[in-house]
Formats: structure tokens, C-alpha cells, sequence
């Protein structure tokens, strides 16, 4: 991480996609018409743009250096976020870098997750408006609760057809075992400090103030989750559509949850025709064990999973009431 030292560093990758899709197009011209054509097609790409330099300079236009440069970052979610850790880092090295104009394309693709790990991935987009830099999120398949948390931030919301958008709510769930034990001649004992520090357990027995205080807690993080988008999508009509309930694209649109209907192809291939487009992926450096592929590494694994499996039962009481935006 950038301000955190990490056991593996992070290396990041940029991928010029112009450059990308030109070298494509003339692997598929020399297949399929051979290299004279492909040879002639160069010459002729190489005048038309010789021209076009020509033009913007007798015009005093600005210079191709100049124009305003697209980044495209993805953002794959899981119920917890996880890929923040990446974005992150992306977000902060295009902060210090690009310039104020220039366009943030996120691919974003999730079904949403815990509150917290969503509202700081929703607060890594606000970082790049806030440093005057545009943002736009694509969404090919599914941005909804968390997912959706995140894509309203951006100032252009673009979403395939059939793509899943809103479910603009909470839910909790957990299972309760007190029956269970009191049949079986277990007790349970649970200490706390303070009125509401636990209200429904998954051993303990739980009684209508125990669940009316949780019901409570469900409809403030609701309530948030409403002013967030309504903050940042103000003509949106909030009642109407923080209901839980998902819309396809076409009638996500006429909600006014997105602006527009274009899959992220489409869109990127668009600002490609003008721009200098760049993708940057980040990951985590493998180790030499994984470089390798031994089979120590996954043995070491399996390992630290056994030793941790105390740990995780020890936790599942406070992760079983976490809540999940839906």
C-alpha cells in the first residue's frame, strides 16, 4: 500500500490501449489481406496523420500532448471489497499524476457487501472528483447495493442493457442456535458493557427490544445510504427507488439511475477515437514460491487456514451481525 508498508509490495501496470487495438487491427489486416495491404494502410494512416498535425498547427490548436488523457481502472467486488486494496493504490498514483480534465473510466462490477468495505471503496471515487479529474462508471453486468453505492458517485453513469442497477437497501440475516443448546443442556454466558453493545446474538436468546434495536440500526445505515446517493445524484427520485428492488438497464435509465445506455467496449473504443487512452491494473507482487508454482506454497496454505480456523469460529458471532447493503 502506498502509506502502509505491505509484506509483498504492489506493482502496477499500464497498458497503452490505443497502441493495444492498433496492433490488433493490423494483425488482423495482414491475415486476412496480407502484408502489401497491411503495408499500404500504414502509409496511408501515417499521411492522414501527418495532415491532421499540420491542420492544428496552422489553427494554433493544441497539441495532441495536450489533450485530455483517459485512465480506465477496474473494480471487481466481493461481498467484503476486498479489490479497494488495488484501487486504492490506482487512485492515488492517478491523483498525482494526471491533470485536472482528464477522464477516469472504473469498470465496475459488483453485488454489494459489507457497509464499511463499500463506503471506503465509495470514498476512494470521491478522491478522484475532488482532485477536478472527470469519472465515469461502466457497468456491463451488475451494480447493485454496494455496487450501486460506489457508481453513483461518478459524474456519468454508463450501463449495458441488461446490466442489474439499484437495490438501494440493508439486510441482515443470521442464524440462532439458543434452542438448539438450551435442548442439549448448554448455557451460554455473554458479558457486555453498556445497554446496546450486543442486541441479537447467534447463541443467545433474543427478545422483541433485542431485534426492535437491531431493526433500528438497519434503517439508519438505510437512511445514509439513501443521503449518499441522493448527495450525489440529486435529481434522482430517492423514494421511489430505494425500495431494495433492482432494475434492469433500459429501466434503470428511466429511473435516472444511470445517464446512458453503452457497454464499457463501446464506450472506451468511443474515447479512444480522440484520446490517448491508458488501462492500469495493480496487483500484488507473487512470491517466488508462487512464481514457481510449488507445491509447498499450497501446503503452506491449507496450513495457515487450519491454524487460523479458531480464530475465524471466535469472530463468527461478530461477523454474522455485520450489516450488508442490499
Amino acid at each position: 500500500m502506498l502509506f502502509h508498508p505491505a509484506k509483498n509490495p504492489v506493482e502496477l501496470r499500464v497498458i497503452h490501449l490505443n497502441k493495444n487495438q492498433e496492433q490488433r487491427r493490423e494483425d488482423l489486416m495482414e491475415a486476412t489481406q496480407g502484408k502489401a495491404a497491411l503495408k499500404q494502410f500504414k502509409k496511408t494512416m501515417a499521411k492522414k496523420a501527418k495532415q491532421a498535425l499540420k491542420v492544428k498547427t496552422k489553427n494554433k490548436k493544441k497539441h495532441a500532448d495536450d489533450k485530455a488523457q483517459v485512465f480506465v481502472l477496474d473494480f471487481d467486488g466481493d461481498i467484503k471489497a476486498t479489490a479497494v486494496k488495488h484501487l486504492r493504490e490506482e487512485i492515488s498514483t492517478l491523483i498525482s499524476t494526471a491533470k485536472k480534465g482528464d477522464e477516469v473510466v472504473v469498470r465496475l462490477e459488483s453485488g454489494g457487501g459489507v457497509v464499511h468495505g463499500y463506503g471506503l471503496a465509495a470514498a476512494q471515487l470521491v478522491r478522484l472528483k475532488d482532485a477536478g479529474l472527470k469519472l465515469t462508471v461502466c457497468v456491463d453486468k451488475v451494480a447493485a447495493s454496494g455496487g450501486y453505492m460506489m457508481a453513483c458517485v461518478a459524474d456519468k453513469v454508463v450501463a449495458a442493457p441488461f446490466a442489474i442497477i439499484g437495490s438501494i437497501g440493508v439486510v441482515a440475516q443470521l442464524p440462532n442456535f439458543h434452542k438448539w443448546l438450551k435442548n442439549h443442556d448448554v448455557d451460554y454466558e455473554m458479558f457486555t458493557a453498556g445497554d446496546y453493545k450486543r442486541t441479537v446474538t447467534v447463541f443467545g436468546e433474543n427478545d422483541a427490544e433485542d431485534r426492535a434495536k437491531y431493526q433500528e440500526e438497519l434503517e439508519q445505515t438505510h437512511e445514509l445510504f439513501k443521503h449518499f446517493v441522493n448527495n450525489y445524484r440529486p435529481t434522482l427520485d430517492v423514494a421511489k427507488v430505494a425500495t431494495g428492488e433492482h432494475w434492469y438497464g433500459e429501466d434503470a435509465l428511466k429511473l435516472n439511475l444511470i445517464d446512458s445506455l453503452q457497454t464499457s467496449d463501446s464506450y472506451i473504443l468511443e474515447r479512444m477515437e480522440d484520446n490517448e487512452v491508458y488501462a492500469l491494473h495493480s496487483r500484488q507482487k507473487p512470491t517466488l514460491a508462487e512464481k514457481l508454482g510449488l507445491a509447498q506454497a499450497a501446503e503452506a496454505t491449507l496450513s495457515i487456514a487450519v491454524d487460523k480456523m479458531p480464530d475465524v469460529l471466535a469472530r463468527f458471532d461478530l461477523n454474522s451481525r455485520l450489516n450488508i447493503l442490499k
